[in-house]
């Protein structure tokens, strides 16, 4: 399969913004709620804007996430990246309803853990809805583990529900 990420553009913004657009009701459950202006190439520019500028600062990696045909499919970010004793970050993705199923974002977060390990971190984490069992099998496809629960982690949809927490040790764990 081809590589299925790269680091998100400012030039991605446009096609980002239809692509959410497109995905608003789809991605709705799993998603905060969002605002009309979220839905804007001007929100999603300062959005993309801001994403880089950590990038540069070290403190996330934003990646876009491409179908076969190289046009947009997702987002995946590293974000949160702690340095010191911790070498830790968070992961979060999403993919089009056109594209779900497709294996593209099991090989993003394939794609993601190579390129965390190249940037030493010791850990990854991310959380699921109890009930996004999609999404937790991209993550145990990937090597992630179980290791908690967390009640009322995030406001999703609207209200503050419990998340599944997973972890990735990356000098250790192997799917």
């Amino acid at each position: 399969m081809e590589i299925a990420t790269r680091v998100l553009q400012l030039g991605d913004v446009p096609e980002l913004t239809e692509l959410l657009r497109k995905n608003r009701t789809f991605l709705g459950p799993w998603d905060p709620l969002r605002d009309d202006a979220f839905f804007t190439v001007a929100k999603q520019g300062e959005i993309a804007r801001h994403a880089l500028h950590s990038h540069e600062n070290g403190d996330m990696v934003p990646l876009v996430i491409l179908n076969a045909t190289g046009g947009l499919a997702g987002r995946l970010n590293i974000s949160g990246i702690v340095r010191g004793a911790f070498q830790s970050g968070a992961l979060g993705y999403w993919v089009s309803r056109d594209e779900n199923g497709a294996g593209l974002a099991s090989q993003a977060v394939a794609e993601a853990i190579d390129l965390a390990t190249a940037l030493n971190l010791h850990r990854l984490q991310a959380g699921t809805l109890p009930h996004n069992a999609a999404s937790q099998r991209v993550l145990e496809k990937n090597g992630f583990r179980r290791f908690g629960l967390a009640p009322k982690y995030l406001k999703i949809a609207g209200r503050w529900q419990d998340h599944v927490l997973y972890q990735r040790i990356l000098e250790q764990d192997q799917p």
